[in-house]
């Protein structure tokens, strides 16, 4: 926006046909209605009034044409304080009423919050409230992270929950760094730098997003004392370096100094497969151990060099609350471990630390780890739940990643500062369904609509 040393504020205007006696501007502490109207009633004080009022319009006319002609979007007149509080007091004009009724106070960075409505005969105001109207739409979910340090833990690949989260983060400006399980770290890096990637990694400018380190991280286990002989002398651990939570909290402090997001996308349960009837002990406190204290481990350990205001995010699943047949070996116990932690964590975290702490309960997605999850009657378990889901859902449509990462963009930011403590479900609604519609108890009835796709979805 033009910026000038004024004693108003102008941030729209009502032009009308006849020349500057015409000229409505709203004053927002002053009260200006019409200069030409108000001198008389009011001496010198009023004459003043008019004529201060007038040059400034002359000025905010000519500048919200070169504003204009330039592709600018806003012009901002700044009031010093002083000036504000020697402005007399007048009646707003209709023009401000009728501005103001037609939902023309806006609110944002790159607009000032005091708009008045074009007139109703001037095509050129209603022009420039138009042009106002959509930069607030442009700018109203405009998030800016650049200096911010996320971590994302339990990226492995391009096709998941963690990795949709990160683009979001970085076409925002974050700098994105990840913690990977050792195991599969090498494919990960070795896939990064293959041109069969870009796709995945490209922003919206066209730019590829970069990790600035990724390192390895087993998120079983919380300091060095805790690895057991045998994963240390595995040789799928061979070469990984320090991969323990407390090792890569120290690397990350040590390397950004900071960390004002912090992802949690991992999960892991050795006896997935089997019913909770027939899971052991160790495959259950597996389960839980890595899907859902080592949330708990991260926060308490990240968060002491977490600003004020940072935030954390972790992934759950409708199991944790409703019987999914197939989600075994106390996975689902594991999640709904991992929302009660999160309601807990943000109490305990936001009054220690002032962070958020929400989770994100997400529908079902084909990607490579929740694909390697059955393979009964030639489907997998996740493409039986996308079908499910697809079927059954309020939307019935499939569920991308890129749901979850804008939501998640949305949790992780101002955006919803005053959101803690929250399970938020984006599973197309699937969660609010208390009966399957494509049961045979519903045979013979008429078959409900199917939600349109693409165009016609965004028109209804």
């Amino acid at each position: 926006s033009i910026q000038a040393c004024a004693a108003v504020k102008i941030v729209a205007v009502d032009v009308g046909s006849s020349g500057p006696a015409d000229f409505r501007f709203l004053f927002p502490a002053m009260g200006v209605s019409s200069p030409t109207r108000q001198w008389r009633r009011r001496g010198a004080g009023g004459l003043f009034a008019a004529a201060f009022a007038t040059a400034m319009v002359t000025a905010a006319a000519a500048a919200m044409l070169v504003s204009m002609a330039c592709g600018l979007r806003a012009v901002s007149f700044a009031a010093p304080p002083a000036a504000v509080q020697r402005a007399p007091a007048v009646a707003s004009t209709p023009a401000v009423a009728a501005g103001e009724a037609r939902g023309a106070m806006l609110a944002g960075g790159a607009i000032d919050p005091l708009v008045l409505a074009a007139g109703r005969s001037s095509t050129f105001g209603r022009d420039v409230v138009a042009e106002a109207r959509a930069l607030v739409t442009r700018q109203a979910l405009k998030v800016d992270l650049t200096g911010k340090v996320a971590f994302i833990a339990g990226i492995a690949d391009t096709s998941g929950y963690g990795w949709a989260i990160a683009r979001e983060l970085a076409n925002a400006g974050a700098t994105i760094v990840v913690g990977t399980w050792p195991p599969v770290l090498k494919i990960f890096q070795a896939g990064l730098k293959k041109k069969a990637t870009d796709e995945a990694r490209k922003l919206d400018d066209g730019s590829l997003m970069e990790i600035s380190k990724i390192y390895p991280l087993d998120a079983m286990y919380d300091v060095p004392e805790d690895v057991p002989e045998e994963v240390k002398t595995n040789k799928r651990y061979a070469g990984a370096g320090p991969f323990t939570i407390q090792e890569v909290v120290d690397q990350v402090k040590q390397d950004f100094g900071k960390v004002d997001i912090l992802v949690h996308s991992l999960a892991n349960g050795p006896e997935v497969t089997k019913p909770l009837l027939e899971t052991s002990r160790k495959g259950y406190l597996a389960a839980s151990s890595a899907s859902a204290y080592s949330l708990v481990s991260m926060v308490s350990r990240f968060a002491p060099m977490m600003p004020p205001g940072g935030s954390v995010l972790s992934l759950s699943y409708i199991a944790s609350e409703r019987v999914i047949p197939g989600y075994g070996g106390g996975m689902s116990s594991a999640k709904a471990q991992l929302e009660s932690d999160t309601r807990t964590l943000a109490w305990e975290a936001g009054r220690k630390y002032g962070i958020r702490v929400n989770t994100i309960s997400a529908g079902p997605l084909k990607s490579r780890a929740a694909s390697a999850i059955g393979n009964e009657g030639g489907k997998t378990f996740i493409e039986r739940a996308i079908d499910y889901s697809v079927n059954n859902a309020p939307l019935s449509l499939p569920l991308y990643a890129e749901s979850v990462g804008t939501t998640a963009l949305c949790l992780l930011t101002d955006l919803m500062s005053g959101v803690t403590g929250m399970t938020l479900y984006v599973d197309m609604g699937l969660h609010a369904m208390g009966t399957a519609m494509d049961s045979p108890a519903y045979e013979g009835l008429e078959k409900p609509l199917q939600t349109p796709e693409g165009k016609e979805l965004v028109e209804a």
